[in-house]
């Protein structure tokens, strides 16, 4: 994006004034040089945004002050950290158990006879009530209520035994 060139030189007759009071914002010189160019950055990229005319330094101090207090918040909520001490004693538990858990589930659900897991599916996983079970099968309540309780009595059998 072109900028003129009357105001790319009064954005940059302002970098000294932005960088003391990035400096006063963050008192860090590094951090503070982040700023200044996060800034002039945005300035550049929405210059069309500027209204000719109007306080150029008061613009790009709101766009330096916006950027400080975000960047804070984010920083708020993180864990300072530098060394890796920190990090070093998160743990999370393994995702594989439960993939393989899973996996044995399947393998396990797939050795029922076709009708129990199907009453079982019905009513496990899909949430459907004994009655619309029983209708879907074309069976009575009473052989959905058996075929669910041998699938489960079988499934727990199979995943005790890891066959």
């Amino acid at each position: 994006m072109a900028v003129e060139p009357e105001l790319r030189d009064e954005i940059l007759a302002a970098l000294p004034s932005l960088r003391a009071f990035a400096i006063s914002l963050s008192g860090d010189h590094s951090r503070a040089d982040d700023l200044v160019q996060e800034t002039l950055m945005r300035a550049w990229d929405h210059n069309d945004r500027f209204e000719r005319g109007s306080n150029l330094n008061a613009w790009l101090f709101t766009i330096l002050r916006n950027l400080f207090h975000s960047e804070y918040r984010k920083r708020s909520r993180e864990v300072p950290d530098p060394d890796g001490a920190y990090a070093s004693q998160l743990q999370s538990p393994p995702e594989q158990d439960a993939r393989l858990d899973l996996q044995d589930f399947q393998l396990a659900l797939a050795k029922l006879p076709a009708d129990q897991r199907e009453a079982l599916l019905l009513i496990g996983a899909e949430g459907f009530s004994y009655e619309d079970a029983a209708a879907i099968c074309n069976v009575a309540v009473g052989t959905i209520k058996s075929r669910v309780n041998r699938a489960r009595t079988r499934l727990d059998e199979l995943l005790q035994s890891g066959k």
